[in-house]
């Protein structure tokens, strides 16, 4: 698994008009070809009466799907610059479908890859960039006297903090990068000089 990605956060949409075409970018994270492929085609269905919708999305860790689309487009003009803006930002596990309801002005195909170049970005905006990081849980569960030592050291070292739970004993849970795990676990039994009962858990990814 990825130490850490750029992604989207959630399906975003957003409008802008070039010599009176209309250009709708929209955004999706998907973890699979086969989601990619029923977003797009959502969104076809949406805007079944649109004169293109063009699309590229890339997906795998190492980006081993890439696929585009120019949807009728000249070729190059559409689906290209879309997956560039894409591979551009970093981003993976990413849809970005542009529809273009035309205007009746020729943009050429420099004013096309523009276009749909400035789609694409709207989009990416509109759906919210965010990077995840493979995160370890690591529950630290204490007796009430050592929360307060444990809560600052967390805090002025700048690990992350999950939930608190408190109940006969107080348990914190923690969420170091899953690399330093094994560090955090030995710096936490010295801080608490090894009264605290540690426990790891499964490794997620967290958003930030």
């Amino acid at each position: 698994m990825l130490a850490r990605y750029r992604t989207l956060r959630r399906e975003g949409a957003r409008e802008i008009v070039i010599k009176k075409s209309r250009f709708i970018g929209y955004g999706k994270p998907v973890t699979s070809e086969d989601e990619a492929i029923a977003f797009i085609e959502s969104i076809r269905k949406k805007h079944w009466d649109a004169t293109h919708n063009c699309y590229a999305y890339v997906i795998g860790e190492r980006d081993e799907i890439q696929k585009s689309s120019d949807d009728g487009e000249p070729s190059g003009t559409a689906g290209r610059p879309i997956l560039e803006v894409i591979k551009a930002q970093q981003l993976k596990f990413a849809a970005i479908v542009v529809t273009r309801y035309f205007g009746g002005i020729m943009l050429g195909a420099g004013g096309l890859i523009r276009a749909y170049t400035e789609g694409a970005v709207q989009a990416i905006e509109a759906s919210e960039p965010i990077e995840r990081v493979l995160r370890r849980k690591v529950s630290v569960e204490a007796d009430y006297t050592w929360y307060g030592k444990i809560e600052n050291e967390l805090r002025s070292r700048g690990w992350h903090v999950g939930d608190t739970v408190f109940a006969d004993r107080v348990t914190v849970v923690c969420l170091p990068e899953d690399g330093e795990t094994e560090r955090f676990v030995a710096w936490m039994t010295d801080l608490t000089q090894g009264r605290a009962t540690i426990t790891v858990g499964e490794a997620e990814y967290c958003d930030f």
